[in-house]
């Protein structure tokens, strides 16, 4: 057995031949992990919502005739938003906090909230919206 100090403690521990075998092989699966991510060919884990934005499907309605759209699955997702100007199209991603795009430059994120949270008075009695920012948000109906 191998005896190691660390820096700073008093005593030093022992590792035998199957704890560096068993350091070696985490390694060597990191590195390898590491090389494929490197390489395109695979992706490592993201951070999953709380939440399944592939119920956010559909149709949600604003004040004044505005609506957003959200089409897609798995976590990928075409939003058509509409306002008074016309219809836009974004792609958008699923992260922790809601769907992510990017708008004009900035990126944005559609969060799931209740009709207050919306900051929309015309929403407030709401239960189940999304809303992109204070001012700006969708309700089911």
């Amino acid at each position: 057995m191998a005896r190691h100090q660390i820096p700073g403690l008093s005593h030093g521990f022992e590792i035998g031949p199957a704890g560096f075998a068993t350091a070696a092989i985490a390694a060597a699966a990191l590195l390898t992990l590491a090389a494929m991510a490197i390489a395109g060919r695979m992706t490592l884990p993201r951070e999953l919502p709380q939440f399944d934005t592939d119920e956010w499907l559909g149709a949600w309605h604003g004040p004044e005739g505005t609506l957003l759209r959200i089409d897609g699955s798995n976590g990928s997702y075409e939003l058509i938003i509409t306002d008074l100007d016309g219809s836009r199209r974004f792609n958008g991603v699923a992260t922790a906090d809601g769907i992510a795009f990017r708008r004009d430059g900035e990126e944005q994120v559609l969060r799931a909230t209740d009709g207050e949270g919306t900051g929309m008075k015309w929403l407030a009695d709401k239960s189940d919206c999304l809303a992109t920012r204070p001012g700006e948000g969708y309700c089911r109906d």
